[in-house]
């Protein structure tokens, strides 16, 4: 007979007893529901938990359609929920690689975007002590740093989302064994037997043989992504001290940041890329453009290009400029009044607000127009009258934003100001309003 005491508790037992505090308080829970055996226990497991913790339960699918059967998974899914009496949403996506993007990870994007389009709290995700351990192994073969190594968290928050994966340290015999044990069904995806990806190739032909060495290699690999989480706190705990030790108006101070060791440039680099939300640079790209920042010769403004984004060295600073949907710079009549005007095609905002050297207030009645440069402006200043080039560049405004810097007329046709940069003589008056432009970043 099999000792009681030695028996594991039952799944539900441990999920009760380790349940995240930041969870208790939430009232609505979506399960990411595939229709996949790891799934279905999810599912099964927090419909068990409704009772003692008192919280909405739902389900999300998300229909690939890159399998012949995604129509049955809907209806399996739908036929479980059903029984259950949870709501299913279901999320159909287009999965459309381009310029180089990998299916698996467009198809993970599709599901990201859909869990964030949740009315729930929290998303809970099934993956599992093996999931964890591919997925180290996966990053180390792609020689990721300790963000990657680090691989996925029990609970980790995305904008106002929690995603919860409760399952992460228990291995898939466990949850096998537990959805045998309540007579649970489940889809199979066919392409997990497909072992031209990596990750099938690791499960099937390399972690067996790893296994047979070595039993224990999953708990090894999830303490080593543990600490490499650990790790990962510590480098943004600096990198966002570093930060604000450098930035300055939203600019990189390059004096500043010449202070700094290399790898806490690059460490730097990553971070505010990250915090602008630009998109991702491979380490190499940043320890290159972290060099032609310092060392590039004055004349040059070197660029790093993201997806969202640029960033570039204009004198002794690193500028921000975004991708900016919409932008399309045409002239538009604003009312000449104190305030803020935004103005997306332009990718930025204008403000009129009281200044010494600001515009007569007599002269704004009309309104004024907004126009992009077209070439050989010039400002009339009290002796003479000097280009709107000119102006730009001594003002420190880099090439890049020039080109598409905004000029204010006047009703009668006149050149009135080059926002944050000055005010025609013969349009200034005490009291008046001082135009500034700030560009979107």
């Amino acid at each position: 007979m099999v000792d009681s005491r030695k028996r594991r508790p039952d799944l539900l037992t441990e999920l009760l007893s380790r349940w995240p505090e930041q969870v208790s308080g939430q009232s609505a829970i979506e399960v990411g529901l595939s229709g996949g055996m790891d799934s279905m226990v999810l599912l099964d497991l927090l419909w068990r938990c409704r009772e003692q913790r008192h919280f909405h339960l739902s389900a999300l699918h998300v229909h690939h359609g890159l399998s012949r059967h995604a129509d049955d998974w809907v209806r399996h899914c739908q036929h479980w929920c059903d029984l259950r009496e949870i709501p299913l949403r279901v999320e159909r996506v287009t999965v459309a690689p381009r310029g180089g993007q990998s299916l698996e990870a467009v198809a993970r994007d599709e599901r990201y975007a859909a869990f964030c389009r949740t009315e729930a709290q929290v998303v809970a995700l099934a993956h599992h002590q093996d999931d964890q351990a591919e997925t180290v192994l996966l990053q180390l073969l792609r020689g990721g740093g300790p963000r990657a190594l680090a691989a996925m968290p029990v609970l980790r928050q995305l904008n106002q989302l929690y995603l919860w994966r409760p399952m992460l340290d228990w291995p898939r015999s466990r949850i096998e064994a537990y959805a045998v044990s309540r007579s649970l069904t489940w889809v199979t995806d066919e392409s997990n037997a497909d072992t031209r990806w990596r990750r099938n190739l690791l499960r099937h032909d390399v972690l067996p043989l790893i296994e047979s060495a070595l039993p224990d290699y999953r708990h090894h690999l999830e303490r080593s992504a543990a600490m490499m989480w650990q790790a990962t706190q510590i480098l943004d705990e600096v990198a966002t001290q570093d930060l604000a030790d450098c930035l300055s108006a939203g600019r990189l101070q390059l004096t500043a940041f010449s202070r700094k060791s290399a790898a806490r440039q690059a460490q730097m680099l990553q971070h505010w890329i990250k915090s602008l939300s630009l998109g991702e640079a491979t380490p190499q790209a940043i320890e290159d453009f972290c060099g032609q920042l310092l060392h590039a010769s004055l004349d040059k403004n070197p660029e790093l290009q993201l997806a969202r984004g640029v960033l570039f060295r204009y004198r002794d600073q690193v500028w921000v400029e975004p991708v900016v949907p919409g932008l399309n710079p045409e002239s538009q009549w604003l009312p000449g009044v104190a305030g803020c005007h935004d103005l997306p095609g332009w990718g930025g905002q204008l403000s009129l607000q009281a200044g010494a050297q600001g515009i007569s207030a007599a002269l704004l009645m009309s309104g004024v127009e907004l126009r992009p440069r077209s070439g050989g402006e010039r400002l009339a200043l009290a002796v003479g009258r000097k280009p709107v080039k000119t102006l730009l560049q001594e003002a420190g405004i880099p090439p890049r934003l020039r080109a598409r810097w905004p000029l204010l007329y006047l009703m009668d046709g006149r050149l009135a100001a080059v926002p944050s940069v000055a005010v025609a003589h013969d349009c200034r008056a005490p009291g008046g309003l001082w135009p500034a432009w700030l560009a979107r970043a």
